[in-house]
Formats: structure tokens, C-alpha cells, sequence
């Protein structure tokens, strides 16, 4: 029977998880035969499994089990269920979520006939908190099949997507807005349309814009809904000196609650009151030092706003601010281009100070190609000379691709005699590009125009880092909930797989049965060991495997396994060796070494179907902070393995180490072979590099740190005790009851007396009751107390009792690094080693 309680799960991911009440709680507490599933000691065995896999996933998982899609879901899941759990688990989906009732019709419908669906940034309203609210999700949805193999129940893995959504819905908002804004003239009608845009996105009573002069604001138009105008002039001086103080930090001055706010003076609240003014957001805008406009959002009601509306309504602003200058710039242009002549004594001492102290780029050019005046800020942003600008056609500095639109928009403006807008790259004079937007308009003398132009290269730079961010969080967070999910599966494995192994050895050493009883048992055992192999795959991908690390002579190891790759690799693939002739050792497990050498190696023959040649090369180099890539500095022997096969893209290197990614098809490959050589690797504290071209084969390299001591070069042997051999006492723990009959029948074929024990609690019943064993064998995560609380509290009761601890993978939470360990699976000889070095001196006749 499986165990749904927290305890009997722990294990399960390898680390205690706090809750108020886990869901594995309350799916062992929960009357289920009230509901459609039954009482619990009755639910099937694939039920019993899928329910127990999902609570232990640290990622959301939920499953509807039956055709009435019974709800049983996970702590993850119990999170974005919110307001709705624990109500939600055990009631039918159509009941739970009513208001996607549809959607989950739909869900159940396609799975239960065995096909899966897939959404990726699927929106939905939920009710989950009181109130609906807009949800994005991906969504991956599978069937679950009975005894029989029928489609049971619909399991579906799933991951918010709501923050990033909203966060480039915030984006298009905001680049909308700004493609809109640069279309208007005016600086009435740039304030009106953000009022506009902004009170109907946030859903306000009111936004305005006012322009601020010696402590009054002036109110020219606002957006309102709901709530009275108030355009017009007001003081500031009724605000009080706290809020007043607050706008000259030039952040957001936000209020949640005016009435409660005791930022603000009596007659303030009252004034705000008056104007039905509950909550605001002001954003105070400078220039220079001084304060000179104020964008305001207001609630008739108080309001709890977000950080992200803040941050929204600051941007917002500086859009404004941004767009009213450049407005009254063009402005100014035209003003000066329509009254040049008239007024040129008059304006020249004002047009030379906008020329001069400008960022922006100005100039007057004509329709052939030629300028004739350009602004200091060309050599300021491009960095050409004033003579180098007026002596080249202006279509030279244009890169290549933008040159046809650019020359095409002036030919339009020409032709229409009406301003113009346009982006393009102008090249600056150390080689490189700025992105700048154009703002053309025409003179009347049809020979020249006006341009003013503004450098945008530092917004694309920003865009395209923050899109190359959100792409590296978003592989960062699937990578980690694959690799938790996989260690969990594969610590499982392991507890299953002791038994199994155990038994089998036992069976093979023992000879037993007829000649092809043994043979079939030999087989059951290589295939046993054959899914320990995938499981340490799975391990290494996780990072989780448990490694033996010791200064490594690799050029050794690459000779060794010279004669294992020319058998395995056949004969129309020629083998070479490139190795350093003085190799220093590398810190490195040197079996999992070989692992990844010869899965490395099959790799590269099975991308040279015809045959070709294959290099081992291995080379001692360093690494220099300016190298790209996540290695640190210092020294490492870099082993690479070098194929002249069909290479790859650069998309499939991209996904190469994924794990389950395969380019063999199917029945080929796992697709675990490169994830498990790059887990290795990291877990080193190395790196896994490939550098790889269609048709000219790949060169795939491993970093191992180089190592300060000498590689140990001995060659330790092991024989197993002979029958009758007269040992001691082991008390053996383990909460699973086949893996500690398994142990103790190992112990006992060894020679030894064995007493066993579910739990560490009964260990120390026993050993308190007078029981003196020679040493204690125990499993490390137990429901209560651990194996190794159990190994200190024994240091208390038994001083030099020697303890093993026994894990399903490499846990080092809670375990003294002192304390010897041994992990599952295991044969008896192994277990007979590891007891042979708890003590040297009293267990030394165990092993001779």
C-alpha cells in the first residue's frame, strides 16, 4: 500500500517541503467514499501510482481521474489553485472550475480517447482569490492509463505564464503608445491621447497632465470616468510639506487611501475628497532641476496599486515628457522654417542656442543627396566631422538595407510637401551602427528640408537584452523542474531496483537452477543492470548522481578503454588517440569518466553511418576570465572527442543536451547519452562544450578541473568471504520492506547475524533493549527520524559502533561528510567492501 502521508512521500524528492497542510495530508485524511473515486484502501493500482508521483513534483500537476475528472492535485498546483483549496481536491472538474467548464470538457473529451493536447500561453479567467481575474498558462495534457492499459484519468503538467504575459502585453502598451504618440503635433494632443490610453488601460476615474509653475498646476484636459472634470488651475500649496517633499525625491508618489494617509494635510484630504479622489499615482517630471510638469492617475475609491502599475504610470510620463519636447522642437523647426527670413535677426540668437545644446541630430539638406548644415550632435553620436558629413551624399552613411526606404519616404515627403517619420541605421566612424528615428518636414523653397533625428540604439539595446533574459529564464526554469522531477523518479527506481539486483547476484553466485534457469536469471540480471545504468543517466542529468572524485589520469583512462571502443565502434571507423605527453591528472569519478567517454564515442559513430575517423584528444588549458561561456578561470584538461561525421545545425546543438532530445528516431537512443556527459560535467564543476558544422563533422569537449595531487593509479581487489565464514552482528534499517529483506539476505549469504528494523526509532529500541551489533546498516530517508540522526544518536548509546548509510542518491543534506555511504542499487560484493572499510581492524576478516 502506498503511504500519501508527508512522511511516507519524503523521500520521494529528497527534501522536507513546509506547508500549512500539504495536500498529501489531506488526500490521506479526505472520506473518498463520498466521491466518485471510492474509499482509498480500494483505488487501483495506477491510480494509487500517478497520485503518489504527482505529490512528490515540486512543479503543479494536477489530475482528473474517471469520466467525472475527480480533481487530485499536488502543493505546487494547491499555490495557483489559491482561494480555491483545499475545497478543489476530490470534486469534479466541471464543479470545481465552473467557469471553464467548456475548456475542461473539451480536455477530458480528447484525452479520454488517448490523445494529448497542448497550449502554450493559454488565457483564461479564473475566480481563484474572490474575484476573476485574467491567467496565462502553458498547458500539457496527457492521458493516464488503467491496469489494462485504457485511458483512466487526464494528468496535466502546467506553469503560470501570467507575469511574463503581462509583462510584454505591458511592453506592446508601452511601444504602441509611443508609435502613437510620435504621430501627434501638438503637446495638447500628445497629453490627451496618453490620458486616454493610460485611464483605459488601468481602468481609472481620472488621468490629466498639468504643467507646474511657482507651486500652482495647470490643467489644460483630462480623461474621466465616472467622476467631474477638473481642468482648470490649482494650488499645491494645500498638499502639506510631507507630500510636497516626497515629489521632489522624483519617484512615484503613491497613495493607497487618502482619508488614511497622514502624508497629507487636512485640507488636502478635503480637497481630494471634494474632487472624489480616494487613491492617486503622481509622477513628477523635471527638467533639469526643475519641476515642470505632473502626470497624475486617480481612483474615486481607494486602491491598492501594484508595482507594475507604478512603474507603468513613471514610464508612461517620461514617454509624455519625452514626446512634448519633440513636439515643441518640430515645432520650433517649422516656426523657423515658415518665418526664416522675416524674423532671422530676431530668432537667430534662440535657433543657434537649439542648434548647438540639441541631442538631437538636426540638419537642412536638399533632394539630391547633399546637407548643408548639420548640428554638433552628429560628431557627438556618430563621431564624423562637421566637413566629413557636408562633403559625402547622405545616402552613404545609411546601411545598405535601409538605404532604398529612407531615399524612398524623402522622395514621398517631396512629393506630398507633409512631414515624414522613419528609422534607419546610419553608420558612426569607428565602424559601427546607430539605430536613429527621422523627423523630415520640407521648406517651402522645394529645393531642401529639415530633419531632426534621434539615436534609439541604446532602447534596441535594451529590448533585445531583456528578450534574451526572459528566453534564459524561461530554459533556466524547465531545465530545473525536469531535473527535479527526474531525480525523484530516479531515487524511486533505485529503492526498486536494490531488491531486484540483490536478489539476482545472490541467485548467479549461488548457481541455482539448470543450465537454462541460469541463464534466463543471468539475462533478468544484465537487463537489471542495464536500467541501474539509465537510472545513473538520470541521475547525472539531474546533477543528483553520487561521484567518487579523485585525482584521475585521463590519457589512462583513454588507453584503457581503447580496446572496449574499437570493439564497440566496428571496423569502418578508424580510432585515434591525440594525448598530451606530460597529461596532469584532472579531479574527476573515473568509472562515471568512462561512461561518458564510451556514450560520447557511440554517439559520434552513429553520426558517421559510412564510416570515417574519430579522435580522442586530451590537452591541458587554461581558461582566462575573458572567455565566454560559464567556466571559471583556471586550469583544466580539456578531452575532446572528435568526429568527422554529418555534424550538426546550430539548432539541434542548441538542443543537444536536453534531455530525451534524440536525432536517431525511434527505438535508437534514449536521448539521454549527452544530457547525462553534460550533468557530469557541471557536477565537476566543469563545462560541456560543442562546436559542430553540417557535413563536417563535431567536436564535443569535456572541462575537467586539473587536479593538485597525483592520480591514484592502484588497482584494488575484492573477494567475497567463503561459505561459512563466521562474522558478527549487523542490525539492518530500512523503511522499505524489500529492499531490507534484500540487504539482510546479502548479509546473510556473507556470513553474518542479522537483525532488522522498519525505522530508526526501532533500531534504538533494540539497541537500548540490550542488543549489541557490530554494525549498523541504514537507509538514510526514513519517515521520522533519518539514517543519519540515527548514526549520531548511536554515537551516544554505542561510542565506535560503526554505521553505513544507505541512499537511493547522492542526498547531502543532514549527513555528516564523515559518515561512510553506499548507494542504491547494490551487489554483494559491493556491500561487502563497504563494510570491509568501516573498520579496518574489527571487520577485516569479512573480506580476505
Amino acid at each position: 500500500m502506498l503511504d500519501f502521508s508527508p512522511q511516507g512521500l519524503r523521500h520521494g524528492n529528497g527534501r522536507a517541503r513546509v506547508v500549512e497542510r500539504s495536500c498529501a495530508d489531506l488526500v490521506a485524511a479526505k472520506d473518498w467514499s463520498q466521491t466518485p473515486l471510492g474509499p482509498l484502501d480500494g483505488w487501483p493500482h495506477s491510480l494509487r501510482s500517478a497520485t503518489a508521483l504527482l505529490l512528490r513534483s515540486p512543479v503543479p500537476i494536477v489530475m482528473l481521474w474517471g469520466e467525472e475528472g475527480v480533481m487530485l492535485y499536488n502543493d505546487a498546483y494547491s499555490v495557483f489553485a489559491g482561494g480555491r483549496h483545499p475545497d478543489l481536491l476530490g470534486s469534479n472538474v466541471r464543479e470545481g472550475w465552473p467557469e471553464v467548464a467548456d475548456f475542461n470538457d473539451n480536455v477530458m473529451r480528447v484525452c479520454l480517447a488517448g490523445r494529448t493536447l497542448h497550449y502554450r500561453d493559454q488565457e483564461l479567467t479564473l475566480n481563484r482569490n474572490g474575484r476573476p481575474e485574467k491567467v496565462w498558462m502553458d498547458l500539457d495534457y496527457s492521458p493516464v492509463p488503467d491496469e489494462r492499459g485504457r485511458p483512466a484519468g487526464v494528468i496535466c503538467i502546467l506553469a503560470e505564464t501570467t507575469e511574463r504575459v503581462a509583462a510584454e502585453r505591458r511592453s506592446q502598451f508601452l511601444l504602441s503608445m509611443s508609435d502613437e504618440l510620435r504621430t501627434l503635433r501638438t503637446p495638447a494632443e500628445i497629453t490627451r491621447a496618453a490620458s486616454v490610453r493610460l485611464g483605459e488601460w488601468l481602468g481609472a476615474s481620472r488621468v490629466f497632465y498639468a504643467e507646474i509653475d511657482h507651486g500652482m498646476m495647470t490643467v489644460t484636459d483630462d480623461y474621466h470616468h465616472g467622476v467631474a472634470t477638473i481642468v482648470g488651475r490649482h494650488s499645491l500649496v494645500s498638499f502639506g510639506d510631507d507630500l510636497l517633499n516626497a515629489y521632489q525625491i522624483g519617484t512615484p508618489v503613491v497613495v493607497r487611501d487618502v482619508p488614511d494617509d497622514d502624508r497629507l494635510s487636512d485640507g488636502a484630504r478635503a480637497g481630494l475628497t471634494d474632487r472624489q479622489v480616494g487613491a492617486f499615482i503622481d509622477v513628477v517630471l523635471f527638467e533639469g532641476e526643475q519641476w515642470v510638469g505632473l502626470l497624475a492617475v486617480q481612483s474615486a475609491t481607494p486602491r491598492a496599486w501594484t508595482p507594475a502599475e507604478e512603474s507603468l504610470v513613471q514610464e508612461v510620463g517620461e514617454r509624455v515628457k519625452s514626446a512634448i519636447e519633440r513636439a515643441r522642437a518640430e515645432l520650433a523647426l517649422r516656426e523657423l522654417n515658415e518665418t526664416l527670413e522675416a524674423q532671422v535677426a530676431l530668432r537667430s540668437a534662440e535657433s543657434n542656442r537649439l542648434w548647438n545644446l540639441s541631442q538631437d541630430m538636426l540638419a537642412r539638406a536638399d533632394y539630391q543627396g547633399m546637407m548643408s548644415a548639420v548640428s554638433p550632435a552628429w560628431t557627438q553620436v556618430l563621431g564624423w566631422s562637421e566637413d566629413e558629413l557636408l562633403s559625402r551624399g547622405y545616402a552613404t552613411f545609411m546601411h545598405d538595407e535601409d538605404t532604398g526606404p529612407t531615399l524612398a519616404a524623402i522622395a514621398h515627403m517631396a512629393r506630398t510637401r507633409s512631414a515624414a517619420r522613419f528609422q534607419n541605421r546610419i553608420a558612426t566612424r569607428d565602424g559601427g551602427w546607430r539605430h536613429i528615428e527621422w523627423t523630415v518636414a520640407p521648406e517651402p523653397d522645394g529645393v531642401n528640408f529639415i530633419a531632426v533625428g534621434r539615436d534609439l540604439s541604446e532602447t534596441k539595446a535594451r529590448e533585445a537584452e531583456l528578450e534574451i533574459a526572459q528566453e534564459a529564464l524561461r530554459q533556466s526554469q524547465k531545465m530545473e523542474a525536469m531535473g527535479s522531477l527526474t531525480g525523484g523518479v530516479a531515487h524511486d527506481f533505485n529503492n526498486l531496483l536494490t531488491p531486484i539486483i540483490g536478489s539476482l547476484d545472490m541467485l548467479v553466485r549461488h548457481g541455482v537452477g539448470s543450465d537454462r534457469e541460469r541463464r534466463l536469471i543471468n539475462g533478468a540480471l544484465q537487463s537489471a543492470e542495464r536500467a541501474k545504468t539509465l537510472v545513473q543517466r538520470l541521475l547525472a542529468f539531474a546533477r543528483r548522481q553520487p561521484l567518487k572524485v579523485t585525482a584521475v589520469d585521463v590519457g589512462r583512462v583513454v588507453e584503457g578503454m581503447m580496446g572496449l571502443m574499437r570493439s564497440t565502434l566496428g571496423p569502418t571507423v578508424e580510432l585515434r588517440t591525440d594525448l598530451a605527453a606530460e597529461l596532469p591528472p584532472a579531479m574527476a569519478d573515473a568509472n562515471q569518466l568512462e561512461m561518458a567517454l564510451l556514450n560520447l564515442a557511440v554517439n559520434a559513430r552513429d553520426a558517421m553511418p559510412d564510416g570515417g575517423q574519430l579522435t580522442i584528444a586530451a590537452h591541458p588549458d587554461k581558461v582566462r576570465a575573458d572567455r565566454p561561456g560559464g567556466l571559471p578561470t583556471g586550469r583544466y584538461v580539456r578531452l575532446s572527442v572528435i568526429d568527422t561525421g554529418t555534424g550538426m545545425d546550430a539548432e539541434t546543438v542548441k538542443r543537444a543536451i536536453e534531455p530525451f532530445f534524440s536525432t536517431k528516431g525511434v527505438g535508437k537512443g534514449t536521448g539521454l547519452g549527452l544530457s547525462m556527459v553534460h550533468g557530469l560535467a557541471a557536477q565537476l564543476g566543469g563545462e560541456l562544450t560543442i562546436d559542430s558544422t553540417p557535413g563536417q563533422g563535431t567536436t564535443i569537449t569535456l572541462w575537467l578541473p586539473m587536479s593538485a595531487s597525483e592520480a591514484d593509479l592502484s588497482a584494488p581487489t575484492l573477494h567475497l568471504p567463503t561459505q561459512g565464514t563466521a562474522l558478527g552482528t549487523v542490525l539492518v534499517v530500512d523503511d522499505e520492506d524489500l529492499v531490507r529483506m534484500s540487504t539482510a539476505d546479502m548479509l546473510v549469504d556473507l556470513g553474518y547475524k542479522v537483525v532488522e528494523a522498519r525505522s530508526a526509532e526501532g533500531a534504538l529500541t533494540l539497541v537500548n533493549g540490550g542488543l549489541e551489533p557490530d554494525v549498523v546498516v541504514t537507509d538514510h530517508l526514513m519517515p521520522g527520524m533519518s539514517g543519519a540522526q540515527l548514526a549520531h544518536a548511536l554515537t551516544t548509546l554505542r561510542p565506535g559502533l560503526p554505521v553505513l548509510i544507505v541512499s537511493g542518491y547522492a542526498e547531502e543534506e543532514g549527513i555528516d561528510a564523515s559518515l561512510p555511504r553506499l548507494t542504491k542499487p547494490f551487489r554483494a560484493a559491493e556491500l561487502a567492501a563497504s563494510l570491509m572499510a568501516l573498520s579496518p581492524t574489527g571487520l577485516s576478516h569479512a573480506v580476505h
